[in-house]
């Protein structure tokens, strides 16, 4: 069983409620994980980044022609492209979906 902090989510849940009614969130001088959290979100989508360009970088290599470009590896780049966007999409979505549910609940 995981061990939550309560004073820890109500101070987030304080500032999501005051940001909902338009007024700043209050900063909190204690360590609230939200850092962590924005810093683990953003280092995730340069990685999906990263693997675009990656794959992208390949199929330009091959239709140009290049040697040591083989269709496999440009196709599993490809594929590897893909489904970490789709990951990707799946937990914006699920955060969108626990944002909502949070704004929703009755203070």
């Amino acid at each position: 069983m995981n061990d939550v902090n309560v004073n820890q989510l109500l101070a987030q849940m304080r500032g999501l409620a005051q940001a909902a009614q338009g007024t700043p969130p209050v900063q909190q001088t204690n360590e609230s994980g939200l850092a962590d959290f924005s810093s683990m979100l953003k280092s995730s989508i340069d990685k999906v980044n990263e693997t675009q360009k990656a794959s992208g970088a390949l199929t330009n290599a091959f239709q140009r022609g290049e040697p040591g470009t083989d269709l496999a590896e440009v196709m599993l780049a490809s594929q590897k492209a893909s489904i970490s966007f789709q990951a990707m999409v799946q937990v914006r979505n699920k955060l969108v979906n626990a944002y909502q549910d949070i704004m929703n609940m009755p203070i």
